[in-house]
């Protein structure tokens, strides 16, 4: 079995996210592997997604990537990692929402739910309903997030709502891929990791807890990093 060599690892935000949270979850735990995160900001709008992409397609130009992300962010990395087989060195999949049709995954309940409630009543009372309750770390990277997407937000949390990859489809990379869940996540259930863990050929599922994420969101990194070195182990 050959293995490619990354010259960088490309990690993409989940729905509403920003590349400020995805850097402070992969950066240092990437540095300390020897690697080097690349944090693509999202283009807020209906073309979220084709950004996204085109940011792999930019970043792998100069060379295999590992590819990788948070919810949205995890499953466009798979989606390109299947396009793009010979510039994949490997994945790490954070907090992945749904596999195949979103159907009602809370996290694509949400992000629907979002998006009318901003069109219905403006940005500033949709945000105040979605932090109302949350934990007080989780509302500070809602608001700072949902603040950058400025107009775009509404569109940009609705073409999030579209197909992940299917379990049959993971089972078609044969890379080393770590995949990390939080146990406490209703948003993002851990049944949604461990299968894509099981589904793909070279995986390792490793856990924590949102709460830990909560006052370090390095946490989150390191056990997707911890998963992939792991799965390379195997």
């Amino acid at each position: 079995m050959s293995v490619i060599q990354p010259h960088a690892a490309v990690l993409i935000p989940g729905t509403g996210s920003d590349d400020v949270f995805v850097r402070a979850v992969f950066e240092v735990p990437l540095a300390a592997v020897g690697l080097r995160a690349v944090t693509p900001a999202p283009v807020p709008g209906p073309d979220l997604v084709a950004a996204h992409l085109a940011a792999l397609d930019a970043a792998a130009a100069a060379g295999p990537i590992i590819a990788g992300g948070i919810s949205l962010g995890a499953h466009l990395a798979v989606e390109w990692a299947l396009r793009n087989p010979d510039l994949c060195a490997g994945l790490l999949l954070a907090l992945p929402g749904w596999s195949g049709e979103p159907d009602d995954a809370p996290a694509a309940v949400a992000a629907t739910f979002g998006a009318a409630d901003i069109r219905a009543r403006g940005a500033a009372a949709a945000l105040d309903s979605a932090v109302a309750g949350v934990a007080p770390w989780l509302a500070a990277e809602l608001t700072r997030a949902w603040t950058g997407y400025g107009l775009g937000l509404a569109d940009s949390l609705a073409v999030a709502v579209r197909p992940a990859p299917t379990l049959d489809e993971l089972a078609k990379i044969d890379v080393p891929a770590g995949v990390a869940a939080c146990v406490d996540d209703p948003v993002h259930p851990a049944e949604v990791a461990a299968a894509w863990a099981r589904a793909l050929p070279r995986a390792a599922l490793c856990t924590t807890r949102l709460e830990i994420v909560g006052v370090d969101r390095e946490a989150l990194g390191r056990a997707a990093v911890l998963g992939l070195l792991r799965a390379r182990g195997a």
